[in-house]
This record gives C-alpha cells, sequence and structure tokens, in this order.
C-alpha cells in the first residue's frame, strides 16, 4: 500500500493553496465541499478564482510565496506551472511538518488527492498512487453506474435512526441485521423513488414490530472459496464473506480470499490439510452447529467447492440434522481451475471423452477403487490429494493397461502468482509428486500433451525427462 488512506475533517480549517489558475480552481471546488477556510496566494487569479473571491468563499492574502505563510495552515497544495515554485511549496511545507500537495507531481506530495465518487455523506476515494491515471478514471466510471444516487440520502436517515435503533437493540450484531434488511427492502426502494417521508414510515413501522426485537435465528452458508485467485470468488460467496458473523475457514483458502472477509467478522482457522489435521471432523461440525445455536450468520468456507472432496456433505447433514437453516454457495474446484490456468482441457473431442474426480486417499486401502475402469484410454483423471500416494496410482494405473508413457502434470498452487506445472509420463509420476509444492493436483491422460499449445497462465517448469527415475513396479 503505497498511501495510507485517511479521510480529513477540513471544516473551518485553513488550507492554503500556491497558484491561481484552472488547476487551483479544481482543487477550490472540492475544498469548498469539505467547507475548507481557503487561502490563496498568486500573481493573478482566474475568472472562476476570481468569482470565489468576490463571493467571498475563499480569502486571496498574498502574492508571492513566502515560507512563513505556511506556519498557521493545515494542508498546502502547489497548483502552480512554476516547478522551482512547486519545490519551494513543498521544502517549506515539509520543514514544517505539513501535509503537501503538489499538482501532478506525486513524486513531491506527501499526500495526494484521490479520486472521488460522491454520494454525500457516502464518499468512495481511490487512487492509483500517481501510477495509473486512466485506469483510475476507467475504474471510477465503473464505480459511478455501479452506485445509486439514492445512497446519501439513505445514509442521512440512518443517521438520524442511529439513536432510535440503538436503544431498540442492546446488540451490535442485532443493529446490523436491523440496517441490512431495511438497505435491502422497502425502505431503499421508498428513498430511491424520492418518498424520505415514507421511507421514515417503514423504519418506525419496523422498529414497533414484534418480530424486531425476536431472538435472531442462526444461518449456516457453506461457501466454496475457489482454488485460491481471489478473483475466482463468486460474486454470492463475496456477498455472503461480506454478511458474516463468524468465518471457520480451511488452511487451502488463500490470504488473498481472506482479505475479503468483513473486518469485524471472528476468524476462526479449522487447519484442515493433508498432514495437519488441526481440528478433527467431528468437532467442526459440532462448533458450526454451537456458533449458528447462538444466532450467528455462520460462513463455513472451503477452499475449491464445497461438495468435491471438502466434507461439505459431511457437514451439511450435521446442520441439517441440528434443526438449523444453511445454504451452499458452489465454488470453482481444483481440478477445473488447476487445468484451465495449466491450458490443459479435462476434455478433448480428440483425446478424452470423459474425465474421472478422485481422491488419492483410498489408494491403497481395501477399499481401493476400480483400477481398470481408472486405467482406461482417452478419459482424463484428475486426482486430488495424491501426491503422497503418486507412486501407487503410477503403478497401479500401468499394471491395469495404462501406458507407461501416457502424458501426465502435476500442478501446484493453482491459479496463483507461484503456480508451477510439473509435466512428464506416467512412469515418472512418483517422482514429479515427490517435487511438487502442496497443495497438487495431478493430472492423467493425453489431454496434458495439448499443455505446450494452449498454456497462456504462466511457463511451466519442465521436468528433465532424462534424469527422473522410472517407478519401481515390481
Amino acid at each position: 500500500m503505497a498511501h495510507f488512506p485517511l479521510f480529513a475533517d477540513l471544516d473551518g480549517r485553513p488550507v492554503l493553496i500556491v497558484g491561481g489558475g484552472d488547476v487551483a480552481a479544481r482543487k477550490v471546488t472540492l475544498l469548498l465541499k469539505a467547507k475548507a477556510d481557503i487561502l490563496v496566494v498568486a500573481h493573478t487569479l482566474s475568472d472562476e478564482m476570481q468569482a470565489h473571491v468576490t463571493h467571498s468563499e475563499l480569502r486571496w492574502i498574498a502574492h508571492d510565496f513566502s515560507p512563513e505563510l505556511i506556519d498557521d495552515v493545515f494542508l498546502v497544495i502547489a497548483a502552480t506551472n512554476d516547478h522551482a515554485l512547486n519545490q519551494t511549496v513543498k521544502e517549506a511545507a515539509d520543514a514544517r511538518h505539513r501535509l503537501v500537495n503538489v499538482v501532478d507531481a506525486p513524486q513531491h506530495c506527501s499526500f495526494i488527492v484521490p479520486a472521488i465518487i460522491d454520494r454525500d455523506p457516502i464518499t468512495i476515494a481511490i487512487s492509483s498512487a500517481g501510477k495509473a491515471p486512466v485506469l483510475l478514471r476507467t475504474l471510477r466510471e465503473r464505480l459511478e453506474s455501479l452506485l445509486p444516487m439514492h445512497l446519501g440520502p439513505m445514509a442521512e436517515i440512518a443517521s438520524r435512526w442511529r439513536d432510535r435503533v440503538k436503544q431498540r437493540f442492546s446488540r451490535i450484531s442485532d443493529r446490523r441485521r436491523f440496517w441490512e434488511k431495511a438497505f435491502k427492502g422497502d425502505f431503499a426502494s421508498a428513498v430511491a423513488q424520492g418518498e424520505e417521508a415514507h421511507a421514515e414510515s417503514l423504519l418506525e413501522h419496523a422498529l414497533s414490530s414484534p418480530a424486531a426485537v425476536e431472538a435472531p435465528q442462526g444461518e449456516v452458508i457453506l461457501v466454496g472459496a475457489g482454488p485460491g485467485d481471489a478473483g475466482l470468488l463468486t460474486l454470492r460467496g463475496l456477498q455472503e464473506l461480506q454478511q458474516a458473523d463468524v468465518v471457520l475457514f480451511d488452511q487451502l483458502v488463500s490470504a488473498d480470499v481472506l482479505e475479503l472477509v468483513r473486518r469485524d467478522a471472528q476468524r476462526i482457522c479449522t487447519g484442515k490439510r493433508a498432514g495437519c489435521h488441526s481440528m478433527p471432523q467431528d468437532e467442526i461440525n459440532q462448533l458450526i452447529v454451537r456458533l449458528a445455536r447462538k444466532g450467528q450468520r455462520v460462513v463455513r468456507l472451503k477452499g475449491g467447492d464445497p461438495l468435491i472432496f471438502g466434507r461439505g456433505g459431511e457437514e451439511m447433514q450435521a446442520i441439517r440434522a441440528a434443526g438449523i437453516p444453511y445454504q451452499v454457495v458452489p465454488g470453482i474446484t481444483a481440478a477445473s481451475a488447476a487445468t484451465t490456468y495449466a491450458g490443459i482441457p479435462l476434455t478433448h473431442r480428440e483425446h478424452a471423452q470423459n474425465v474421472m474426480f478422485m481422491t488419492g486417499h483410498r489408494c491403497d486401502s481395501t477399499d481401493a477403487p476400480d483400477w481398470q475402469d481408472l486405467a482406461r484410454h482417452h478419459q482424463t483423471l484428475a486426482i486430488y490429494m495424491g501426491t503422497v500416494k503418486a507412486a501407487e496410482i503410477s503403478a497401479q494405473l500401468i499394471r491395469h493397461g495404462r501406458h507407461a508413457s501416457t502424458p501426465v502434470a502435476v500442478i501446484s498452487n493453482a491459479t496463483r502468482a507461484d503456480q508451477k506445472v510439473r509435466l512428464g509420463r506416467l512412469d515418472q509420476l512418483a517422482a514429479l509428486a515427490a517435487e511438487a509444492e502442496r497443495p497438487a493436483l495431478l493430472v492423467i491422460g493425453e489431454v496434458v500433451t495439448l499443455h505446450d499449445e494452449l498454456a497462456w497462465f504462466r511457463t511451466p517448469y519442465r521436468l528433465d525427462l532424462q534424469n527422473v527415475p522410472l517407478v519401481n513396479l515390481a
């Protein structure tokens, strides 16, 4: 983060602007909205700046800048086309520990003025730290189109009703639910139509309703976090993370996704990961139920998709048995995301007519999979949690008819900046897996050959086939 975001209260505070042209006038427009006491130093004033003086909206205090003019001001803005003068202003401000902005020279600024989306009293400020102003303008245009104009009036009404709502609901969570419901319901619609009196009557009715003080019912939402890249989290998943009271997450959930959780939500790591089971599944189930019974909105955040090798079905059974309402938000599963980012289609008319998802946990158990079926040609195997059993998987598939030269890929940290794709043959799978970072997905099948043609995300790590030991099939 190049700059610390900060909203300053400038009401009645002196702000010095050095410069009297069009650029200075643009800054004055914003400062007037903030009710600053604007002082200007300039040889001449533009017509717009002179109009502000005429209407007593700012004071023209000097023609020439001198450092002592900064002594009693709160902020300083240098808005001239004289680079030497701007540098002098900057140095004088720095010497007096005043924040200074030199227009169009971010390297000389101790504060910058961000792009603003104004829905007063709601203000959204965005910045690229001066790196990409055109990109920033594009982003601002998108945000402007997404945010309705009635947000400001709605916030003003909510401000007037805060104390009454606080008196009615002693718990913060209850107050938050009241407002969430209001902001998504008839109250918001009435404000949008300009019917503010009707909107306030709706708030009055909602507060006086017996249902308003009923103990909230807890709820559980299982959310798929996707494979790692926060951009692949679904919009619905993001919305649920922003409304959660508590989030129980696995270690497979990336830090970028966790950054999207509402700041005041409680976070609990359940630690589910191969070789690192910090909380048994039964304890997780009990914790989910216990939190929901307290009336909390519980998000169970799971890597990939909750219902694909994520034990989401077991958690749903426990939640349902406890009589707690629940929802499920699907996520992009690792097999789909990892292969897509590696340029490997799971199916292809010329290479694979079907795909099978499996887990490596059962590969050497008494309840072993049907290796004869898995070893069929022209199908893709996507194997989760298979690195530990890679040697057994390779041996069994070759023993049951899959050719030793069948292309394989081991994909680590899928969709993330440090993604690696290790390529080789089926008889080299154990060596590839042993070298791979975890979590990793094993992909076996002819479709892997398409990687060289279709890879788009990153250049893969390619194994030197001459130095890789073959699997011992004895």
